[in-house]
């Protein structure tokens, strides 16, 4: 019986052509996307899912409030942890993460610049990071140790064994390899190359033990079956009991960092989540209108299939042998378009990944990933088929082969609800692309408040400091440099803030949120910043101004200070004297408000230098002789740099692929969505090509019959119009609230939506309609 089945289908599809490459092209398209988007949704939902114990590991948060609202953060002091795990029974181990950036790394000749972190000895214990080489109870027994990774390695050694060599950090610390990990996945919010024990952090008096300096990450291990809601009512305190901070504090699953990591006034509300709930909607709305394409395509032949159905009927076939025939038929295509879509979506796969920037890649060798391929392959061929299936099959044989079988109405109406469903959700894709394109331009235009052009920036270290005098006073002198500044972080960054900043007149139960920016001389000219009123801070000329501040104009307003010009603000414990005010400028997001900056002198810390290229010599040949004048000072350190606009435009790189996948799966839903609209029309015009001979005939000109044949699918496409609009107005507004700096939505986009799916629309029809429109009557009414 199957094989039977399997026959009538494959000679049914082959029987019709033009109507089987329209199915398949559609499904093939609608299928690709769709596995696209679900690789990368398996790829969000892994992060930090592979840990053995993971399930029992937990981030340590604050939260606290300000200004009347609740804030969350994953910062903490570094004594937390030791408290937790010594006061706490259901705390069976902890480990800290200190990130530190770039380190400089050297053995012999090399010299490499890689990410690195000091963790607690525990670390290996607690998170599943294979190591090569080296026991994870032993790696860290040494301070003076590392661990690196087997790419930073090959990097360092090429084939050698590396455990035993040692190598030096920081310029001169030197440290024994002791132990080979595998480079770490890419579906963990980790990022290192090398770790380095939390006791050679203290052995450098980097750490601290001050509750008011929330500087590091804790993770901590809790016992299988703790009830964390009660443990969280236990440790909310821990920070009150050990300091004057009124902090609270509370663990978060590690496998629910990644994806729900938003919190607004306290409540975790989303992240990143959000994101992959939307794409996986796209994806599902993607299958469905290649499905309504096949659905839609196949109940408008019915009138081909009627009498087949009525002569198997009336020999004796039951309803569900019909259907069963359909659904082979369905089932059939849908593994055609499903081998197809596959071999698509790899071609399509560096694209994809270049734009969403990871490396995801079909995993071929997963048995699940086939059989999960199957299901996808079926459940597609199931929902496709379903329709045409019950419709097909409820034919009554008496009225088909007497010949009073029609498409009435009320059959009609379902397939056009079809239609509509399909344009809608094209039409909110649409729509969607033009409000995120929108938000990310508006962001894009906003005054930065400084002068990005040419303006490089390099880290800075203390091994650096000594040569830095004579480093500045080279590049001065040079004709290819404008000015040099160092800065605590690089301007297009924030990385330090506070709400323990004082000045006279504060008032003392407030918690107001101010940005710190270091700097020391000509940073106001280095980095273009715009003084409005005082001046610059510079040590050159005053020696005082070590402990010198500029305030933005937001950080004024916030302060309420009417001349601020030798107030005093109070922070770390010292004075710091108010020697000028500059505009807002942004050191963040720009799609936040603007920040209060206080600009404080060298006293604060430095960990990065801007140069200002000069304007007309090639940035080339500038560049070069920066590189050599670095080498000259630097020799062991490698010459690495970045433009302060392509960190800028880092920015964006998020929104933009948000921009750019609904870009491509709305033009997907779109070109699905005309293929099946092409399909319906060619048919709808071929059924009434004699009643077009007729008019014709009667005199009725190609315009005239042009509107006749596509006003039904224009009213159509028109409906789909007018139920978008609000939905796409409602799921945009939520998506801006994410944006303390956001657009409008303007009624102009609905307008441009509006006006290009029907244009579209009208294309795809006119083209098909506009072939009928010009036969020659004579042809179609000849058998007449």
């Amino acid at each position: 019986m199957i094989k039977n089945y399997f026959k009538i289908a494959l000679r049914n599809l082959s029987r019709n052509k033009s109507f089987t490459f329209l199915n398949i092209t559609g499904l093939v398209v609608g299928m690709a996307g769709a596995m696209l988007i679900s690789l990368w949704i398996m790829r969000e939902v892994s992060v930090d899912r592979f840990h053995e114990k993971g399930e029992q590991i937990y981030q340590a948060w604050n939260r606290n409030t300000f200004e009347g609202e609740i804030w969350c953060w994953n910062q903490t002091p570094k004594p937390l942890a030791p408290v937790l795990y010594s006061d706490y029974p259901e705390v069976i181990n902890y480990t800290r993460h200190y990130y530190l950036g770039k380190f400089l790394f050297s053995v012999e000749e090399k010299n490499l610049k890689q990410e690195a972190a000091f963790v607690d000895s525990t670390f290996f214990q607690m998170f599943s990071f294979p190591l090569i080489e080296g026991n994870p109870n032993q790696v860290f027994a040494n301070p003076h140790s590392v661990v690196i990774s087997e790419s930073m390695a090959t990097r360092l050694f090429g084939n050698q064994d590396a455990v035993g060599k040692v190598i030096t950090t920081d310029g001169h610390l030197p440290l024994t390899i002791t132990g080979i990990m595998q480079d770490i996945p890419g579906n963990t919010i980790f990022e290192f190359d090398a770790l380095l024990p939390w006791s050679l952090m203290v052995q450098m008096d980097y750490s601290d033990d001050y509750w008011g300096n929330n500087s590091i990450q804790t993770y901590v291990e809790l016992e299988e079956n703790v009830n964390i809601a009660s443990l969280n009512d236990k440790v909310k305190t821990v920070t009150q009991e050990h300091s004057i901070e009124d902090t609270e504090v509370f663990l978060y699953p590690l496998e629910d960092l990644h994806l729900y990591s938003e919190f607004e006034n306290g409540i975790p509300v989303g992240g990143k989540i959000d994101n992959v709930k939307m794409f996986g909607l796209i994806a599902i709305f993607i299958l469905l209108i290649a499905c309504i394409n096949f659905m839609n395509l196949s109940t408008s032949r019915s009138e081909k299939r009627a009498k087949e159905v009525g002569i198997r009927k009336i020999s004796g076939a039951r309803r569900e042998m019909l259907i069963a025939q359909f659904m082979m038929e369905s089932i059939i295509l849908t593994m055609i378009s499903g081998l197809l879509a596959i071999l698509l979506a790899q071609l399509l796969l560096p694209i994809f990944n270049n734009i969403i920037g990871l490396e995801l890649a079909v995993p071929f060798e997963n048995i699940w990933f086939w059989l999960s391929f199957g299901g996808f392959i079926l459940l597609t061929g199931l929902l496709a088929g379903s329709y045409p299936a019950l419709f097909l099959s409820s034919f009554k044989p008496i009225k088909v082969l007497k010949g009073t079988f029609k498409n009435s109405k009320s059959l009609l109406a379902p397939r056009k609800i079809l239609v509509i469903v399909q344009f809608t959700f094209a039409i909110i894709l649409i729509a969607s692309t033009i409000i995120v394109r929108q938000q990310i331009e508006h962001a894009q235009k906003r005054e930065k408040g400084y002068d990005d052009s040419q303006l490089i920036y390099l880290s800075y270290g203390e091994q650096m400091a000594k040569a830095f005098p004579a480093f500045r006073a080279e590049l001065t002198q040079n004709d290819a440099v404008h000015s040099i500044t160092r800065t605590m972080s690089p301007v297009t960054e924030g990385w330090s803030n506070s709400w323990g900043i004082t000045w006279d007149g504060k008032d003392p139960e407030s918690k107001i949120t101010i940005h710190r920016f270091g700097v020391d001389q000509d940073a106001v000219s280095t980095l273009g910043l715009e003084l409005v009123q005082g001046r610059e801070i510079d040590i050159s000329k005053y020696a005082t101004d070590s402990l010198a501040v500029v305030l933005s104009e937001e950080a004024v307003k916030v302060m309420g200070f009417d001349e601020p010009i030798g107030q005093t603000i109070y922070d770390n414990n010292k004075a710091w004297q108010v020697v000028g005010v500059v505009k807002n400028f942004i050191n963040g997001s720009p799609f936040s408000k603007d920040r209060p900056m206080v600009i404080e002198g060298p006293e604060s810390w430095l960990g990065i230098i801007h140069i200002k290229l000069k304007k007309g010599v090639p940035v080339k040949e500038s560049l070069a002789k920066v590189g050599e004048a670095f080498t000259l000072h630097y020799p062991n350190i490698p010459f690495e740099y970045e433009f302060i606009d392509e960190s800028f435009a880092m920015n964006f790189a998020n929104q933009k692929r948000i921009a750019n996948l609904t870009s491509i799966f709305s033009t997907l839903a779109i070109i699905i969505s005309c293929l099946g609209l092409f399909g319906l029309s060619a048919y709808a015009a071929e059924q009434r090509s004699k009643e077009i001979g007729i008019r014709k005939v009667l005199g009725a000109s190609v315009a005239r019959i042009l509107v006749l044949l596509s006003s039904d699918f224009v009213k159509l496409v028109f409906i789909a119009i007018i139920l978008a609009i609000p939905i796409s107005w409602w799921l945009m507004s939520e998506w801006l609230l994410n944006f303390s700096y956001r657009i409008s939505i303007s009624v102009y986009v609905f307008i441009v939506t509006a006006i290009l799916a029907l244009s579209i629309a009208v294309l795809t029809i006119i083209s098909q309609a506009y072939r009928t429109a010009n036969i020659n009557p004579v042809n179609s009414l000849k058998d007449e």
